[in-house]
């Protein structure tokens, strides 16, 4: 199993997962334009994609959907609540197209077995996906408050792991957002610090993944170098040397990852 990050931050995100002859293109939060070029890097197309699994519906996970849908007969997986806001937001997605997923269904799409889960976040059903295939196991979750124990459950086993590190605690307090954004991003369903991805990337490793990628970082209250700092320092004193480390790049084509 193969992970690639066409984009990864507070911008946009968007993240292909392949095994064999199978695509599923986890959210579309670049441009239509850009996902097509990065696609086509690695020999894709958006017309041979088997799904796109949506996490949630903010900006920066759906903004090249509705292009992206264009007389491309792609089906959409989503949890109800987010799929109801997708209808209302993307003229190009037909209700016959949006498929319902619940948190904890699994489904089988080609050679992937996709099991999404609840994510704490301000967005209605927010979920992570867990894709199993080929006798390894990888996930995707970013956009998390805090560690929620049914994130934990679902994830515990994985070889390969999208995990999110937004900020730096102090960078983001003592920056330049407002008191109330400040207040969403620490809250318990805003985003995680670098401390508190580093604490599940330690979790993940001591369950056996051997390949983890920050994701979802701030550009204005975290850098790479911060974020991989702090993680890999945790993952050291927590005696996690076996685990590669990586950073996803904010908006362009990187991997493969594999599980």
């Amino acid at each position: 199993m193969q992970l690639y990050t066409l984009a990864s931050g507070s911008s946009g995100n968007s993240t292909l997962c392949i095994q064999g002859n199978t695509c599923l293109l986890v959210d579309a939060g670049i441009s239509c334009r850009k996902i097509t070029t990065r696609l086509a890097q690695i020999g894709r197309s958006p017309e041979k994609l088997n799904g796109i699994l949506v996490t949630h519906t903010h900006s920066d996970h759906i903004s090249g959907l509705n292009v992206l849908l264009k007389n491309r007969p792609v089906p959409v997986y989503a949890t109800r609540a987010a799929g109801q806001e997708l209808l209302r937001r993307i003229p190009s997605l037909p209700p016959e197209r949006l498929y319902i997923l619940e948190p904890g269904e699994e489904i089988t799409l080609g050679e992937l077995t996709v099991r999404p889960f609840a994510t704490p976040h301000d967005s209605p059903g927010s979920v992570g996906y867990r894709l199993s295939g080929g006798g390894r196991r990888a996930a995707v979750v970013t956009d998390l408050g805090w560690l929620a124990p049914e994130v934990l459950e679902a994830l515990d086993g994985v070889n390969l792991a999208l995990v999110e590190a937004n900020h730096d605690v102090e960078w983001l307090r003592s920056g330049p957002y407002p008191p109330a954004l400040q207040a969403r991003i620490l809250g318990d369903h805003g985003h995680l610090s670098n401390e508190m991805g580093g604490a599940l990337a330690v979790r993940l490793a001591r369950s056996g993944a051997g390949t983890l990628i920050l994701g979802h970082l701030s550009k204005e209250n975290n850098t790479p170098e911060k974020a991989r700092s702090v993680v890999s320092a945790m993952l050291e004193r927590a005696g996690c040397t076996h685990t590669r480390l990586y950073v996803a790049p904010r908006d362009e084509l990187a991997g493969p990852f594999e599980a």
